[in-house]
């Protein structure tokens, strides 16, 4: 498990990038990090694996602080930044070197480079001639060579074409469901719903929102819609439920849809949709937790 307590980070003239953080990531399961670009998640994630320190909290792994691990490539599987991979090296050389440092059989550079499908050929090739999405697959086969429990990626799907993200959800499903923690960090809502078991949303360096994406979906509320909409409105109105009646005739509740819908058969209604706001409500509240950090208007 992954825990991080009262993490602060400051610089300079009293710039907080990680303001008091504190969150979890379980064993088996896995984790979203998200928040816009410049949010304070590559920051929280750099402080987990000792390259920046804590000006206060603490961030473990199975109670141990990342520099206290004696080989820790064995146990946490990092990957940061794809490109900050040595240029002049080959993609075979890069998984070699870490082999040898994590003093683990021949073989595994091998099994590591099938795994990330890449060839023989782009194996042998200098890793400043990869593409951007060939080095993130270089990256997660690097994390990954020590057989670790623990995954930490940053950004992991950048520059990979939409088979290859297809790929490294499936990867990181099997992971997890095999027992492995993974943390997986996004600025891309999308990207991380589909896969992630809990969801943690970073804003100005603070945590905004936090649980699985099942509570996420319940603290959105309800949509729902009835052939008579005025009918579905009297009777949330005379059940005392607040609710928003939308332009297209749908109905927006905070309750769960167990309760709009006995509502509903209470008042012999029948429902034509009865749903969580999920998706557009997801990206909704997302962007409205982390507005003030969007640098980009609507990224997610």
């Amino acid at each position: 498990m992954i825990t991080v307590e009262s993490l602060t980070k400051t610089y300079g003239r009293g710039f907080t990038a990680v303001d008091d953080v504190s969150f979890s990531a379980a064993t088996g399961r896995v984790t979203g990090f998200l928040g816009p670009n410049g949010a304070g998640k590559s920051t929280t994630m750099r402080i987990m694996v000792g390259l920046t320190p804590a000006t206060a909290g603490t961030a473990t792994i199975d109670g141990r602080r990342f520099t206290d691990l004696p080989n820790p490539g064995r146990e946490v599987g990092v990957l940061l930044d794809a490109s900050a991979q040595h240029a002049g090296r080959t993609g075979r050389e890069i998984l070699t070197v870490a082999q040898r440092t994590m003093g683990l059989p021949r073989a595994r550079v091998e099994q590591m480079l099938e795994l990330v499908s890449l060839t023989d050929e782009e194996a042998d090739r200098r890793v400043r001639n990869y593409s951007l999405g060939m080095r993130q697959r270089l990256g997660i086969a690097t994390a990954l060579l020590g057989d670790p429990h623990v995954l930490i990626l940053d950004e992991p799907a950048n520059g990979l074409d939409p088979a290859g993200i297809r790929w490294m959800r499936d990867l990181l499903r099997g992971y997890a469901d095999r027992g492995g923690t993974v943390l997986l960090s996004s600025h891309l809502l999308h990207e991380i719903e589909v896969i992630a078991d809990d969801l943690v949303v970073i804003g100005n360096g603070r945590i905004v929102a936090r649980g699985t994406k099942a509570e996420l979906l319940e603290a959105i509320g309800t949509v729902a819609r009835s052939k008579d909409a005025p009918a579905l409105a009297r009777a949330m109105e005379e059940a005392d439920l607040a609710f928003t009646v939308h332009a297209d005739g749908s109905v927006h509740t905070e309750v769960g849809p167990e309760r709009v819908g006995e509502v509903a058969h209470a008042a012999g209604l029948a429902l034509t949709e009865l749903r969580h706001a999920d998706g557009a409500g997801l990206e909704e509240m997302f962007l409205e937790l982390t507005a003030d950090t969007q640098r980009e208007g609507a990224a997610a």
